[in-house]
C-alpha cells in the first residue's frame, strides 16, 4: 500500500511472465527497471500445465507435483539469476499457477499497471500460426503488454567521423 492524496492506495503491479527462456529473462529484467522508475511491485508468473506426453504412441503420464516442483525451480532459479545481475532491489513475488498460460497471464494481469512477456522463440508468422501465449496476450489483455526481445538490442558502437570543410572524411591515424 502507498500513501495518496485520497489515502491508502494499492502499490501498481507489473506482471511478468517467466518460463525461465532468454526472451522471459529479458522480459523480467525490464519489468524490473519499469517498476524501479514507477514505483510498483513486481509479480514474476510462471504458468505449468500438465501437457500429455507420449512415447511410441503410448501415453506417459507425470506426477503433477514433479512438473509444479519443476515449474517453481525454473522461476526461481530465473529470478535469482536476473536479479542478482540486475544488482538492486525492487519489490517481486514469484507466483506459480497451473493452467493454460495465456488464459492465467491474462488472469494474473487484470488488475496489473502493465504485463511483460518474452518474445516467442519462433519467427513473427509460425506465432501468428501456432497462436503464441505472447500474441493471445497482445490481443485480449485488459492492460498494456510490453514483447521484450529474446536478445536485448544493443546498437554496435561507432567511432566518430571527423569531416573537413568541404564534408571529406578524415581517416583516422593510426
Amino acid at each position: 500500500m502507498m500513501r495518496g492524496a485520497g489515502g491508502w492506495t494499492p502499490r501498481r503491479t507489473i506482471v511478468a511472465g517467466v518460463n525461465g527462456s532468454s526472451g522471459s529473462k529479458v522480459a523480467l529484467r525490464w519489468a524490473l527497471e519499469q517498476a524501479e522508475r514507477t514505483g510498483a511491485d513486481v509479480e514474476a508468473v510462471n504458468v505449468w500445465s500438465a501437457q500429455p506426453a507420449y512415447y511410441a504412441c503410448m501415453p506417459v503420464g507425470f506426477a503433477v507435483d514433479d512438473l509444479a516442483a519443476v515449474a517453481e525451480t525454473v522461476l526461481l532459479d530465473t529470478m535469482v539469476e536476473v536479479t542478482r545481475d540486475y544488482g538492486r532491489s525492487v519489490p517481486i513475488r514469484p507466483r506459480v499457477v497451473r493452467g493454460f498460460p495465456a488464459e492465467e497471464l491474462l488472469r494474473a494481469a487484470r488488475a496489473a499497471q502493465l504485463l511483460v512477456l518474452g518474445a516467442p522463440r519462433h519467427g513473427a508468422l509460425a506465432g501468428l500460426l501456432s497462436g503464441s501465449v505472447s500474441h493471445q496476450c497482445v490481443q485480449r489483455s485488459s492492460c498494456p503488454v510490453v514483447i521484450a526481445p529474446a536478445v536485448p538490442y544493443r546498437p554496435e558502437p561507432r567511432l566518430p567521423r571527423w569531416v573537413d570543410v568541404d564534408r571529406q572524411v578524415i581517416p583516422p591515424r593510426s
